[in-house]
């Protein structure tokens, strides 16, 4: 009780305060867990890249560039791949952004650093296509374009020593979180899901998500009242919480303990890869200096005592108001153009611009699970030699085998399961045509896109046929786990591509 008297003495004033104090240390802090996003995220994606869009992967970047040279809008795709696009070309691209987040972890060079971080992500992003085109891919290069406006200048920044962060990039990045969480509450209301409404969600939710993972069996087997109560904390933390991102300190503590809280429950009941360590990072210029601990402010002042002259500020003013310009010319313009209204004659020269800056993905909108699905479809991938024995191929997270019991990814993003939990949502192939492509090299037995698997049952040589089916997948109860050990039931859908075979698609290059 004494200790927690003493702290809150301690940060009472600071809490009050009517004017806050400076954001060195958020700032500090923000820039090493940025970098550890970025580290996650470049790691996570090399050791995928040769299989996912590799010469021989499933949609090969090179002949993605082709195609969008031959329309014309190479403009349009601002990536380093244009200038090579071999798989040795990829992992470098993906070692060199790991190699660089590390120097932005241990604060060298922060600005040239995050520039090449951004360059190098969007990059990818868009050599990715399909398997980098998540919302936490956008808030990614959202969060990593403003950082470099914020980061300090100089080769080696001191904690004491530093440029005053900007203002305005302070509260882009807090209006960042806000849009990310107060847009996800949003558009749970605006689409008027009967699952949202009724409180029910997350009733479904748990085994619904992309990937669950063994605690999401646990919060399954939860009481509904449980369940409808959760519901009605992520409305209050989504729609009321990122309102005092605005309002004085005790309301933006408030408003990082809140959001935090919840991106810790979701990184602990599903598999999100990056994302909730990303949105916490996010949250971390809501706190000022008066908030760290106290052996981190007294670095802080005693770095600043020893300095003979108070540090320049890095940016003029005028460049702070063009960044905010330009990220509000965009934002408004994604709202009017996913309107489409057709009264509204925007002239072609401001479309053009909105076009090119759209190109570099660093002002979005977000909006998740805006929808929640009440289904698991299950996409189950099966190999035979003589068309009657079928083999299944098993991923390495995603459900398949009814007794595996569902695995934390950490910050790693299999992008593959993910991309099939999508694909099944479509119902068949023709909603998901990469999806063939997949097939066709397993066909082919691909090295780099079977390593994307858990479980080639076909080790030897590949099968002469494949096929897709569907399942419904449906978490177990109690009295089934006791009994047999499963953690899934499930019941066949149909087929969501029927048999093929290499020589019926001879011609037919995957792109």
């Amino acid at each position: 009780m004494n200790t927690t008297a003493t702290w809150l003495r301690g940060r009472l004033p600071s809490l009050l305060g009517a004017s806050p104090p400076p954001v060195f240390l958020g700032r500090w802090a923000f820039l090493r867990l940025l970098g550890c996003v970025y580290l996650a995220a470049f790691w996570s994606l090399g050791v995928q890249i040769r299989g996912l869009i590799g010469r021989n992967g499933i949609l090969p970047v090179g002949r993605f560039l082709e195609a969008v040279q031959a329309q014309g809008a190479a403009w349009q795709v601002p990536t380093f791949c244009w200038i090579n696009s071999s798989d040795p070309f990829l992992v470098g691209l993906c070692v060199a952004g790991a190699a660089a987040a590390v120097l932005l972890i241990a604060g060298v060079a922060p600005v040239p650093v995050l520039v090449f971080l951004w360059a190098d992500y969007l990059s990818l992003t868009i050599a990715g296509q399909t398997f980098l085109g998540f919302q936490w891919d956008a808030l990614l290069l959202e969060t990593g374009y403003l950082a470099i406006f914020f980061a300090p200048g100089g080769l080696w920044p001191r904690l004491g020593q530093e440029s005053a962060p900007s203002r305005v990039v302070l509260w882009l990045l807090r209006l960042l979180l806000f849009k990310l969480m107060f847009l996800s509450g949003v558009v749970k209301l605006w689409t008027k899901d009967p699952t949202w409404m009724g409180l029910t969600a997350l009733h479904y939710h748990y085994e619904t998500q992309p990937l669950p993972m063994w605690t999401s069996w646990w919060m399954q087997q939860a009481p509904l009242w449980f369940q409808k109560l959760s519901v009605m904390v992520t409305f209050i933390v989504e729609l009321f919480l990122p309102l005092l991102i605005f309002g004085p300190r005790v309301c933006r503590v408030l408003a990082f303990v809140g959001i935090g809280s919840l991106q810790l429950v979701i990184a602990a009941t599903g598999n999100y890869g990056f994302f909730n360590l990303l949105t916490v990072a996010l949250c971390l210029p809501l706190l000022d200096d008066g908030m760290f601990p106290a052996r981190w402010r007294a670095r802080l002042h005693r770095e600043a005592s020893s300095t003979a002259a108070p540090p320049r500020r890095r940016f003029r003013p005028w460049i702070s108001g063009v960044l905010a310009a330009v990220v509000l010319f965009v934002f408004i313009m994604h709202v009017v153009v996913a309107r489409e209204q057709p009264r509204m004659q925007v002239p072609r020269p401001i479309l053009r611009l909105y076009a090119f800056l759209a190109s570099f993905e660093s002002v979005n909108t977000y909006g998740l699970f805006a929808n929640m699905t009440t289904r698991r479809p299950e996409i189950i991938i099966e190999g035979s030699d003589d068309g009657t024995t079928w083999l299944p191929y098993e991923c390495k997270w995603k459900p398949g085998d009814m007794q595996r019991r569902p695995r934390f990814t950490g910050l790693h993003m299999p992008r593959l399961d993910w991309q099939l939990w999508f694909a099944a949502l479509e119902g068949d192939i023709r909603g998901a045509p990469w999806v063939g492509n997949f097939l066709i090299r397993l066909l082919q037995g691909s090295p780099q896109v079977l390593d994307l698997l858990g479980h080639n049952p076909f080790p030897d040589r590949p099968p002469r046929y494949v096929r897709a089916m569907l399942y419904d997948y449906h978490f177990t109860d109690w009295p089934t786990r006791r009994a047999a050990g499963d953690w899934w039931r499930r019941e066949l859908i149909g087929p969501f591509c029927l048999p093929i075979a290499l020589k019926a698609v001879i011609g037919v290059v995957p792109w």
